[in-house]
């Protein structure tokens, strides 16, 4: 059997480091006529425009109503270019479940790529922590801490840059 442009992209994709994933998400509205187009949106303009993201296609499934709300689900197929895209995506989106579905065997992974996705997360919990903590504080605690953090995200700038330059000259 021939194989198709899709399949090519995909074997490509694989052979680099890739992987295709199954994701499940769900989401509940008061209002039964808004899921299907923000469930459509996170997949069409979130998740595909995601940086990383070769492709994705889903399906969402009809709304159907609870005891005071309605819910939806949707099963989406992606093929991301690497793991620390698989986990930005897990982080950010929060799926309800995922499966990888390729490869089916070991997944190689570099240091330098293990402290990529380990500084990626650590960057992303630090967002998030500087987003619930500017809700909770004073005005003035905040400014502390919010120094404190750009710091931080000044510090891991160098240490990414040091590692991506660490890597071109050590290429296998």
């Amino acid at each position: 059997m021939a194989k198709t442009e899709v399949d090519e992209v995909t074997e490509s994709a694989l052979n680099n480091g890739g992987l295709l994933v199954k994701f499940y998400f769900d989401m509940e509205s008061e209002k039964k006529e808004d899921l299907q187009p923000l469930m459509a949106d996170l997949i069409n303009n979130r998740l595909l425009k995601t940086t990383g993201v070769v492709y994705c296609y889903g399906s969402i499934e009809e709304p159907i109503k609870t005891k005071e709300t309605y819910v939806t689900n949707a099963t989406v197929t992606a093929l991301v270019k690497d793991l620390r895209t698989l986990v930005g995506i897990t982080f950010t989106f929060s799926p309800a479940g995922l499966e990888i579905l390729r490869p089916q065997k070991d997944y190689p992974l570099k240091i330098s790529e293990m402290q990529s996705i380990l500084l990626s997360l650590s960057q992303t919990a630090a967002d998030y922590s500087q987003y619930i903590l500017s809700r909770v504080l004073t005005k003035e605690d905040y400014e502390k801490i919010k120094l404190a953090m750009q710091a931080r995200e000044e510090i891991g700038k160098k240490m990414l840059s040091k590692k991506d330059a660490n890597a071109g000259e050590k290429k296998d």
